[in-house]
């Protein structure tokens, strides 16, 4: 888009360059010319008054006197009825001539050199051919800033979408005075707000429902498993086998369950949580800078989970955002494996969590400090969608925990860089 914006701008700069330019040039050096003619016209015409009077008052022709109206290096041709005079060198092949009549039948010419004439349009078509390049220049400057400042918003609203689409539903205030760009980042907030209320609606429903569904087969199986040790054979046999039924409905709810959840993971991948939460801290080392805060990184080599990169970043950035704007000292973001899986801890030395708000930092909408009470919502629903979770595992000082699922060995083998190198 850039490139196209620029190439379009310099395009017009070029073209009106050139339509402006070669009138521009040709008028100059027609000028420049019309100018000594109409000088040499000038001097003619003042050396013709001066011999009429000499002629008029019957006194030899003196060419002497008329000597300062001739410029230098040109020649001057007097013809009468009785003479011819001349005076001055020879002005060279095609030089500039201009004739006049005079009153008592004759002609006054001067012969001059074309050569200064030549080198004065050199000149002034070297000083058009140089505001040209000035002008081309400076459109090329204007071009490039007013590409810039188009391409830059526009890249920033498709990032915009590009993490809509990844899940992070994260109203972006930044807007970039244009009117167009600012609806669409209205737009898209807009949709980023629908989709979080969506998204958490179907995880609580999911959640209801799969709760209502276990809390009544749970249930059923104690009814079923009573009835199968009744002393009545037919009873018992029935029971038992609607008790396979409903262990097989178990099994099916239990896939139904799993499928969701990989379907919502399907673009995680395994990703080298160690140098991913190095570029996050680069990030996020300034901000903390200039709040008189330090960063501190504790990640072991080689951490491989399988999540999408971009929930992920979000992910921790959030937990960072929080840690910069509630918590207090040094913020640590630290990694390990655990327990089959990768743990991502993001903690402070501030005051922590009030004891009361513990249970409800994860509800969407709730929040101690002022703030929208959207993020830590938002966090452990990218969290969730790739498998994994968020829990807050210690309230003071605050210290939030990401269990991320290790990546399969199918899925590391699969991985370039960590394949087997080659035997020689």
């Amino acid at each position: 888009m850039r490139r196209r914006i620029l190439q379009a701008t310099l395009l017009a700069v070029a073209v009106t360059a050139v339509v402006l330019g070669l009138p521009l040039g040709f008028s100059a050096l027609k000028l420049v010319q019309d100018i000594t003619v109409n000088d040499l016209s000038t001097r003619a015409q003042q050396i013709a008054t001066l011999l009429d009077e000499q002629i008029a008052s019957q006194r030899p022709v003196d060419l002497n006197a008329a000597r300062l109206a001739v410029p230098d290096g040109a020649r001057l041709i007097v013809r009468t009825q009785a003479h011819d005079y001349a005076y001055g060198p020879d002005p060279g092949e095609r030089p500039l001539v201009e004739s006049v009549p005079m009153v008592q039948s004759g002609t006054v010419t001067i012969a001059a050199p074309s050569a200064p004439v030549r080198t004065q349009q050199i000149q002034v078509a070297g000083l058009v051919l140089l505001l040209v390049v000035l002008s081309a220049g400076t459109g090329m400057i204007v071009a490039s800033v007013t590409a810039r400042r188009l391409s830059d918003p526009l890249r920033h609203v498709a990032a915009r979408a590009a993490r809509l689409g990844a899940g992070d539903f994260r109203a972006d205030p930044q807007r970039h005075q244009v009117p167009e760009l600012d609806r669409v980042a209205d737009a898209l907030d807009a949709s980023g707000a629908a989709l979080s209320q969506l998204v958490q609606r179907e995880r609580e429903l999911v959640g209801d429902v799969s709760h209502q569904l276990r809390s009544r087969q749970t249930a059923m199986h104690l009814r079923l498993e009573a009835l199968a040790a009744t002393d009545d054979p037919e009873v018992a046999e029935e029971a038992g086998a609607a008790l396979e039924q409903a262990e097989r409905l178990s099994g099916v709810l239990d896939d139904l369950l799993a499928a969701a959840t990989a379907a919502r993971a399907r673009d995680a991948a395994p990703l080298d949580i160690s140098a991913l939460l190095s570029d996050v801290a680069a990030e996020w080392r300034e901000p903390l800078k200039a709040a008189g805060r330090t960063l501190r990184l504790k990640v072991e080599e080689e951490l491989l989970a399988r999540v999408t990169p971009t929930r992920l970043r979000e992910t921790i950035g959030v937990l960072l955002d929080n840690a910069l704007r509630h918590g207090e000292g040094t913020v640590t973001l630290a990694a390990r494996q655990g327990g089959g899986t990768v743990v991502v801890e993001v903690s402070d030395a501030g005051s922590g969590v009030p004891d009361e708000l513990v249970p409800y930092v994860f509800e969407r909408g709730f929040s101690g400090h002022g703030s929208t009470g959207v993020g830590l919502a938002l966090a452990r629903a990218l969290v969730e969608a790739d498998g994994g979770r968020l829990e807050l595992s210690q309230a003071r000082p605050a210290m939030f925990e990401v269990f991320l699922p290790v990546a399969r060995a199918d899925d590391v083998l699969g991985l370039p860089w960590k394949s087997e190198p080659t035997p020689r």
